[in-house]
């Protein structure tokens, strides 16, 4: 069977060629899946491989998401691959984060070490490789920020023109600054986020524009390289628990489907459970199956939440999520927006550093402990999906106490770190450092 679209609605059977240009069924409306015949694929011979390509110094041996190419078929002219290196982003342990959320261990998928700072670089190389392969010459989407910064570096460097649509005065400027620099034609909406992507999508369809949101499949198909390499990195052994951020749940579903193909491969021989963790100001999801798992998603009109990343009322990858939680038995719980402050400088204590909506990952994992869903002695895998970086006023704020929710009720520096002003007098700069010893 060669690579096809498929109709990811389990009533809908339509399958369409690989290289149309659709996000969605023209038949029900349905999201849109890659698929792929992996009969009679070796295991023990594409771990092999992939351990063989780590020595290679082709560019895309060298790339963490092309490395594992056998699971990404769609391209078969890699001429058409723009990368920047990205992936290999480390698996760190974090002693400090575990003891603050009541485990043994924890350890943390750090994707905030790719080339943009975020995990959309992982979908945006198959994205942008897609685009480049049907000949478009543009590419949109629609942000909050790291999915902008991701396109307009991809994009760059494949020489296509970006079009970011991104909400007026709501959005990092750290995120910003980076599209700006990259070179993409930034247009700020005076809607927010999910009022934008419905404008967005008419747009591209009229101007032939090629749209690289995580309703695309092909940015799926590059964020499921995510499981693949954490799975490498720990020797094929599979955690207990993969805990994750959820706004648009474009993460989930391609995590949970690089999980299901590694299992139907048989390079692992069973599922992590996925938890998906939202800000509570931003959790239709959790909603949804707080309410009614087997019913429709209720959209947030007005999300709410510091975490800009995850800011999102209408996830438009909500049924692929759902089917991703489910079959690895998973669990979606929400977090306040004091639990993401703490749990964020939590991570900083532990020398890692991440934006605001990774943190939501060890809040929900703290919370999910506390509850009594995860064990003490589970192994957890947390995904850190950016780089600190992305959001340095937050950081700022939150230690020096001038952190607020958006609905102005103040969050308190429970791990605050203040900066001290000091004279220009060595005796009492002497006598301060020897009194914090």
């Amino acid at each position: 069977m060669s690579p096809e679209l498929v109709c990811f609605n389990p009533d809908c059977p339509e399958r369409y060629a690989i290289d149309a240009v659709l996000y969605q069924c023209p038949k029900c409306g349905g999201l849109l899946e890659a698929q792929y015949d992996f009969a009679g694929v070796s295991p023990a011979k594409l771990t092999a491989l992939w351990d063989a390509r780590r020595l290679s110094r082709e560019p895309l041996d060298v790339s963490g998401v092309w490395r594992y190419r056998e699971m990404l078929p769609f391209i078969e002219d890699t001429a058409h691959i723009v990368t920047l290196q990205e992936g290999n982003t480390p698996l760190l342990d974090a002693r400090r984060a575990a003891e603050y959320a009541g485990f043994d261990a924890i350890q943390f998928k750090h994707q905030g070490y790719n080339p943009s700072g975020s995990f959309k670089d992982n979908g945006m190389t198959a994205g942008v490789a897609q685009a480049r392969r049907l000949g478009m010459k543009r590419v949109a989407c629609v942000s909050t920020g790291n999915t902008s910064a991701s396109m307009a570096a991809y994009a760059a460097a494949g020489d296509l023109q970006a079009v970011i649509f991104l909400p007026h005065g709501k959005i990092a400027y750290g995120k910003l600054a980076q599209a700006l620099e990259y070179g993409a034609l930034t247009i700020q909406v005076e809607a927010n986020f999910d009022q934008i992507l419905a404008l967005v999508r008419r747009l591209t369809e009229e101007l032939g524009i090629y749209l690289l949101n995580s309703i695309n499949p092909f940015r799926i198909e590059g964020q499921k390289t995510i499981a693949i390499e954490l799975l490498d990195q720990r020797g094929w052994k599979v955690p207990d628990w993969i805990v994750l951020p959820g706004g648009n749940l474009g993460n989930v579903s391609a995590l949970g489907k690089g999980l299901r193909e590694l299992k139907q491969i048989g390079v692992i021989d069973r599922l992590p459970k996925l938890a998906v963790v939202q800000a509570a100001g931003a959790a239709p999801f959790f909603q949804l199956f707080e309410s009614d798992a087997d019913g429709e998603i209720e959209n947030v009109e007005a999300p709410e939440t510091l975490a800009t990343a995850i800011r999102i009322g209408a996830p438009v990858s909500w049924e692929k999520a759902r089917h991703e939680i489910r079959t690895s038995g998973g669990i979606v719980e929400s977090v306040t927006e004091q639990e993401i402050a703490d749990a964020k400088a939590v991570i900083g204590r532990c020398g890692i550093g991440c934006e605001p909506a990774s943190a939501a990952s060890l809040a929900g994992a703290k919370k999910l402990r506390a509850k009594g869903v995860i064990p003490q002695d589970a192994d957890v895998v947390g995904v850190l999906t950016g780089h600190l970086l992305k959001d340095p006023d937050y950081v700022y704020h939150y230690h020096t106490g001038q952190l607020a929710t958006p609905g102005g009720e103040k969050i308190e520096s429970t791990f605050g770190n203040q900066p001290v002003v000091m004279p220009n007098d060595p005796g009492k700069i002497a006598a301060f450092l020897q009194s914090r010893e």
